[in-house]
C-alpha cells in the first residue's frame, strides 16, 4: 500500500516545495486508484491541481512495476504542458500527434521496450488502425493507468462532445479488466458526470469540487456595436496588468481584434486553428513569457493552456454555454490574488452561435448520401472518391464517417485507408439529435440568464455546474453594485473604431491548383494540362471589401443584393480600398465583371460605376453562356469546377491586353475568379485584379 507521506515526496518534488501539500481531494483520487485500482471521474476547478493526481499515480505505479500510463488528452496545448510537468517530476513523457511523425518510430520502440513512463495521444489517434493494431494492441496488457483528461468530451451531453472520445468504450475493451483509470474535468455538470460514469463502465468514484473560483472579478457588458466594444479593448487593456486572452467567436473576429488592437500599440496576436502547430506553440510560449500582451483566440486555446498568473480574460461575443464559457475565463487568476473575467455581449452573437448549433450534426442527407456510395463500390472509397460521388467538402464527408465509425455496430468500416459499408443497417436517431439541439438551445438561454443576471456571476456559475454549495464572490460587478472595470471608452477612440472597421477588407486569394477531371470542355478547347494552374493563367491575389451582412459594408452588399441595385456608398468604399490600401490595384486600366444570367443588371451596373468613379473603361468582355447552380451550393473542389465547365466565354476583341480590375459581387468558393481569370489570360490579359463586395466564407 502506497501511504499518503510516500505521494506527498513526489508531490514537493513536482512543485519545488518542501512545505506542498495535497489539496482536499487530491491524495484520495491517488489512493483510490493506486491502492484500490479504482476508477475515479475528478470534477475539479480549473487550477486545482487534476494533473498533479495522475502525475503523481504514474509515478508511484511505475515504481511497483505497473507499465505506461496512457494519457487522452484533446489538444495539442494540453499536451505540451502537461509533458513540461511530467519533466518536473522526471517522468519519460512521449507524445505521438501530427506535429511529430518523425518520431513516432522512436516512440514506438521506447515503448514497446517499456521505457516510457507516459504516452500522450489524443482521441482521434484511436481512430488510426496502425496505432491501434500496431502499438495500442501490443501494449495492452501492460498498460498501467488510462488517464482520460477533459473527461466531458466524452458526452454527448458535454459543451465541447467529439466523437472519438467515444472510442474509449471500445479502448477499455482492451485493456486488463482491472485497469485504474482516471478522468478528469472541470465543466461537468450532473447529467455530464452521469454520461461519463456510464461511458467508462460504471463503478466509478465521483469526486466533485467546489468550483467557486475566488480569485476572480466578473463583469458583464452589453455592447452591441463591434466599433463599442473594439474601442472599450483598445482603453482598457493597457490599463490592466500582466497579459491575458481575448476570446472570440470567429477565426474572422480573432484576426480583426488583434490588427486593431496592435494598431492602437498593444502587443497582440491571433490564435486560432488555422494557425500551424508550431507557431501556434510559439505563441503560446510569448503569452508565457509575458512577451504579449494579450492574445485574441479562439477556442482553439483553451483545454489545458496554463499560464497560473493570466490576469485578465476578455470575451468579445458571448460562449454557447456555461460550461464553455467556466472553462475559458477560469484561464485567469489560477496563481494570483486578482483577475478579470469579463463578457462583452454583441448583437452578432445569437446568430454566429445559432450557426454553430445548426453545425453541430450532420443532416440526414449527408449520411445517407454517403452510404449509398459506399454501398455502390465494392472495392471501397477513398474520402477523394466520395468527394466526387457526392457534393460535400472532405470535412464534411470525414465528419460523418467519425459520427458512423464509432457506433456500437457501425454501418462503415475503414481498411487501408478506404472505407467499406458493413452488413449493418443505419438509421439515424433523429429523437437524440433533436433532443441534444434543444438541451443546446437551453444552455444558450441559460447564457443570456448570466448576461441580466442580477446576482453573484460567479456563484451564478457555479450553481449553473450543479455546485450549490458556493455562496456569493463578493468580488463581481454584482456583488459590489459597481464595475469592476470601467465602462467608459472615449469617444475619439469610437470614432477610430468605427473607421478601423469600415477598412476592414480581406485578402482575396485565387486557387493555385484546380481539377480538370470537372472541366472537360475547356481542356477539350484549350488544352489546359496539369495539376497546378500555369503561372500565365492565374489571377493575382486581391481583395474582398467586406463579409456578408457585417457591418458597415456586409450589411450594405446585402441589401443591395436583395434591392437590385447596390448603393453608391459601396462605389466610393471601394474606389478608398483601391486608391488607398491595395496599391497593385494602381495597374488595372480597365474594368470587367463577372456575369449572371439571374441578375443581369446587379454586378454590370455597379461595375460601371466603379469604372467611372477610377477614370477607367468598363467593358463587357465576360459572357455567360448557361445557367449553373449557384456556387455556394458546390461543397468540394470537383463540383465547384464541373459547375462551371463551359459556363463562360471571353470575347477578345472586348478585351485589352492591360491589367483588368475583375469585380463581382459574393465570392463563396473563389471558382468563378479563378477560372473566368484563366479564361481572360488565355486571350493575352496580361494580369488579373480579382474584387469582391462580400465573402460568405463562415470562418
Amino acid at each position: 500500500m502506497v501511504s499518503r507521506a510516500e505521494a506527498q515526496v513526489l508531490l514537493r518534488a513536482a512543485m519545488g516545495s518542501s512545505e506542498a501539500d495535497f489539496r482536499s481531494g487530491q491524495w484520495e483520487a491517488i489512493d483510490h486508484i493506486v491502492n484500490q485500482r479504482g476508477k475515479v471521474l475528478c470534477i475539479q476547478r480549473t487550477g486545482w491541481g487534476k494533473s498533479m493526481v495522475y502525475f503523481v499515480a504514474a509515478k508511484l505505479m511505475r515504481a511497483r512495476g505497473y507499465g505506461v500510463t496512457l494519457i487522452v488528452s484533446p489538444l495539442l496545448a494540453l499536451m505540451r504542458n502537461q509533458i513540461e510537468a511530467a519533466n518536473r517530476l522526471q517522468l519519460n513523457a512521449l507524445t505521438i500527434n501530427s506535429t511529430n511523425t518523425n518520431e513516432w518510430d522512436a516512440v514506438r520502440r521506447t515503448l514497446l521496450a517499456d521505457g516510457a513512463d507516459l504516452l500522450l495521444i489524443s482521441p482521434e489517434r484511436l481512430a488510426n488502425d496502425e496505432f491501434v493494431t500496431g502499438l495500442l494492441q501490443p501494449i495492452a496488457a501492460r498498460i498501467g493507468m488510462l488517464v482520460i483528461d477533459e473527461a466531458h468530451c466524452i458526452s454527448d451531453w458535454g459543451h465541447d462532445f467529439r466523437p472519438d472520445y467515444r472510442r474509449i468504450g471500445q479502448v477499455l475493451e482492451r485493456l486488463p479488466n482491472n485497469i485504474a483509470v482516471l478522468a478528469t474535468t472541470a465543466t461537468a455538470n450532473r447529467r455530464v458526470e452521469q454520461d461519463v460514469g456510464a461511458q467508462l463502465g460504471g463503478n466509478v468514484q465521483i469526486q466533485r469540487g467546489p468550483l467557486m473560483r475566488g480569485s476572480l472579478a466578473l463583469q458583464v457588458m452589453q455592447m452591441p456595436s463591434p466599433a463599442d466594444r473594439l474601442a472599450w479593448l483598445a482603453d482598457r487593456i493597457p490599463e490592466l496588468p500582466g497579459s491575458g486572452i481575448v476570446y472570440a467567436l470567429t477565426t474572422r473576429d480573432a484576426e480583426r481584434i488583434a490588427a486593431w488592437l496592435r494598431q492602437n500599440g498593444i502587443n497582440a496576436h491571433a490564435y486560432h486553428s488555422d494557425i500551424d502547430s508550431p507557431e501556434r506553440e510559439r505563441l503560446e510560449q510569448a503569452l508565457s513569457a509575458n512577451q504579449l500582451k494579450c492574445l485574441v483566440a479562439t477556442n482553439a486555446l483553451g483545454m489545458g493552456y496554463d499560464k497560473p498568473d493570466l490576469t485578465f480574460v476578455i470575451h468579445f461575443q458571448t460562449p454557447g454555454n456555461v460550461v464553455a464559457y467556466y472553462q475559458q475565463v477560469g484561464r485567469a487568476g489560477r496563481s494570483i490574488p486578482l483577475a478579470y473575467g469579463v463578457l462583452l455581449s454583441g448583437k452578432e452573437d445569437n446568430d454566429i452561435n445559432e450557426f454553430f448549433r445548426d453545425a453541430a450534426f450532420p443532416p440526414e442527407w449527408q449520411v445517407e448520401s454517403i452510404l449509398r456510395a459506399l454501398d455502390d463500390a465494392e472495392d471501397g472509397m477513398k474520402v477523394r472518391d466520395l468527394e466526387r460521388a457526392v457534393n460535400l467538402r472532405s470535412s464534411q464527408i470525414e465528419k460523418v464517417l467519425k459520427l458512423l465509425v464509432v457506433e456500437p455496430r457501425s454501418p462503415v468500416v475503414r481498411i487501408d485507408g478506404k472505407w467499406f459499408r458493413t452488413p449493418n443497417a443505419f438509421v439515424m436517431d433523429r429523437e437524440r439529435i433533436a433532443h441534444l439541439t434543444r438541451q443546446r438551445e437551453l444552455e444558450w438561454g441559460q447564457m443570456q440568464e448570466y448576461i441580466s443576471n442580477r446576482r453573484c456571476s460567479m456563484q451564478f456559475l457555479a450553481n449553473a455546474l450543479d455546485d450549490i454549495t458556493s455562496g456569493p464572490c463578493g468580488r463581481c460587478a454584482v456583488c459590489l453594485q459597481q464595475p469592476v472595470l470601467s465602462v467608459e471608452t472615449d469617444p475619439s477612440t469610437v470614432i477610430e473604431a468605427r473607421r478601423f472597421i469600415r477598412h476592414s477588407e480581406m485578402p482575396l486569394q485565387l486557387k493555385k491548383q484546380w481539377e480538370l477531371s470537372a472541366l472537360k470542355q475547356y481542356t477539350s478547347v484549350f488544352g489546359w494540362r496539369g495539376l497546378n494552374i500555369p503561372q500565365n493563367l492565374r489571377g493575382q491575389d486581391g481583395r474582398v471589401l467586406s463579409r456578408w451582412g457585417e457591418p458597415v459594408w456586409g450589411a450594405l452588399v446585402a441589401q443591395g443584393k436583395a434591392a437590385g441595385r447596390f448603393d453608391d456608398q459601396l462605389v466610393s468604399a471601394t474606389v478608398d480600398l483601391l486608391r488607398h490600401r491595395w496599391p497593385e490595384a494602381a495597374r488595372a486600366a480597365w474594368v470587367a465583371c463577372i456575369p449572371s444570367l439571374r441578375h443581369p443588371e446587379l454586378v454590370p451596373d455597379f461595375a460601371r460605376r466603379l469604372a467611372d468613379a477610377l477614370g477607367i473603361p468598363f467593358r463587357d468582355a465576360i459572357q455567360k453562356t448557361r445557367e449553373t447552380e449557384q456556387q455556394k451550393q458546390m461543397e468540394n473542389r470537383y463540383h465547384q469546377c464541373h459547375n462551371l465547365d463551359g459556363a463562360f466565354s471571353v470575347d477578345v476583341d472586348l478585351c485589352y491586353s492591360d491589367p483588368v480590375l475583375l469585380v463581382d459581387d459574393v465570392v463563396d468558393s473563389a471558382w468563378t475568379l479563378t477560372l473566368t481569370s484563366a479564361l481572360l489570360r488565355q486571350v493575352g490579359v496580361s494580369a488579373v485584379l480579382p474584387f469582391a463586395l462580400a465573402t460568405t466564407t463562415a470562418k
